[in-house]
């Protein structure tokens, strides 16, 4: 009977702190505040964030004075709030031409270059099936241009190809070649697409060493089967100029609420975002040019803002850690060098709340990826349905594998539980593809009360984390539990 009265006790307890946190949460987030920071961030005036650029830099200071009149502390190392990244910008060439024994081929229209820079290059080409490593050994290719069809033959992901290609690179270099032409051709990407997801400009991250700049190419190749434009022995030339490479600062915008409990406030609950964009591109129908990032992700970077605005008026037992990521769209950018980079231990970071939206088309839900693979999944249900919200994750497009796509996995792949909070989307439709990464995503176009719920159930979902009793992990058998045994010392 006494164990009964006590675990009585304690659920009740637990109730009524929830309650006291649902209180709060209804008290701090404020619905004109929000829309007034949406309405900022993703307004033509900054020019769709684009990394680097001016708009950037002005959202940058924006968040920075949010977080310091909320009363968030800068880390000694960043008084003021910003963490410089350090970023090489790529311009891409502008003419390239590779003739061979039968015809000329123009950059974009029949080639990509992966890797290299200027140059004005003459020699021999050696033909092989796939350039394994294996077939690398054993065919002279020093000081050769080695030519052979993308991927390995076995699987058909252009991901893969992709990943692939940057193994095929190195081999060919340590076998002494000159460079690597791939020759491409994927019904999943037409060679088109390609070369509008791979003939822009580059931002990367500088980590102070020389680019190698190793000469890789992927070649248009109808036939897929073998070029009939190479043979091992013919000679060709190949012309690149007019790329170039800029450096320049970035910033993270990073601070801290120190917990209210004696032992659990050395451990953070991180709340993050991304708050760059793709900036200006081709004009829609309407002739608008401007790709503002309302849903992506001006959405998720005020989530971030409201859950500061409430944890600085009451902190939880956990400390809090905000950050919002520069150069996200660049290949998650920003989120990569914090994590590397970090004013806190990495074992200290309990738990990421990162957020981050392409759209949404069910405002009956709210979206979690990654719901299923934490400790923590019992109270992000309870705090969503708390709002009236249905909670759900990618179950019906895991095909997407958004769950690495986002800033969370910088932090999982280093062994911290990091589930991704977004607007509800049931399936990838037409609703999504819309407003993803297009001038239609603006914040006119977005449901405010729907937005307001939204804010909610995150803030409140954070709050229950912040506060739980036991330690967030993965759960066992997630890819990422053995890296957070590692990372714990568990």
């Amino acid at each position: 009977m006494k164990k009964v009265i006590i675990a009585a006790l304690m659920m009740s307890c637990g109730v009524a702190w929830a309650q006291k946190d649902k209180k709060l949460v209804d008290k701090t987030v404020s619905k004109q505040r929000m829309e007034a920071h949406l309405k900022f961030l993703a307004s033509d005036a900054l020019r769709g964030r684009d990394t680097p650029s001016q708009g950037l830099e002005v959202a940058a200071e924006y968040l920075r004075t949010q977080l310091e009149y909320y009363g968030v502390k800068p880390f000694p190392e960043y008084p003021d709030y910003f963490q410089p990244v350090p970023f090489k910008k790529y311009y891409k060439p502008e003419r390239g031409a590779l003739t061979g024994t039968a015809d000329t081929f123009q950059i974009e229209k029949d080639f990509l270059l992966l890797k290299g820079s200027n140059l004005n290059w003459t020699g021999e080409v050696v033909v092989l099936p796939y350039a394994t490593q294996e077939e690398l050994e054993e065919a002279d290719v020093a000081g050769k241009l080695v030519v052979c069809t993308a991927g390995d033959g076995t699987d058909e992901s252009v991901r893969a190809w992709y990943a692939l290609a940057k193994e095929k690179r190195l081999w060919a270099q340590d076998a002494g070649a000159a460079g690597i032409i791939e020759l491409y051709q994927s019904p999943q990407i037409p060679w088109p697409l390609l070369v509008k997801y791979l003939s822009g400009d580059k931002v990367m991250l500088d980590e102070g060493e020389d680019e190698d700049e190793f000469l890789t190419i992927w070649m248009s190749n109808a036939e897929r089967k073998g070029s009939k434009a190479f043979s091992t022995g013919d000679t060709v030339t190949l012309e690149i100029a007019g790329s170039k490479v800029e450096k320049f600062n970035g910033h993270n915008i990073v601070g801290y609420v120190e917990g209210s409990d004696s032992e659990l406030k050395s451990q953070y609950v991180a709340f993050t975002a991304h708050y760059d964009h793709v900036g200006v591109g081709a004009p829609d129908s309407t002739g608008d040019n401007i790709y503002n990032g309302a849903r992506d992700n001006a959405v998720g970077t005020v989530t971030v803002l409201e859950a500061a605005k409430n944890l600085t008026t009451k902190p939880t037992k956990r400390s809090s850690l905000f950050v919002l990521f520069t150069a996200e769209e660049k290949g998650l950018l920003g989120s990569k060098y914090f994590v590397d980079n970090s004013p806190l231990p990495l074992n200290e970071i309990a738990f990421c709340f990162n957020s981050d939206n392409g759209g949404y088309n069910n405002t009956s839900m709210a979206t979690v990826i990654g719901l299923d693979r934490t400790t923590a999944e019992d109270l992000l249900i309870k705090a969503i349905e708390t709002y009236g919200l249905t909670p759900g994750d990618d179950a019906n497009y895991k095909d997407q594998n958004l769950f690495d796509r986002s800033d969370n996995v910088s932090f999982a792949s280093k062994g911290i539980p990091a589930p991704s909070f977004g607007m509800g989307v049931d399936a990838f439709d037409e609703d999504i593809t819309r407003t993803y990464h297009q001038p239609a995503d603006e914040f006119e176009t977005l449901d405010m009360d729907y937005l307001y719920t939204f804010y909610r159930a995150y803030v409140l979902a954070g709050r229950l984390i912040g506060n739980m009793k036991e330690t967030p992990f993965w759960v066992e058998g997630d890819k990422y539990y053995e890296a957070g045994k590692a990372l714990y010392e568990k």
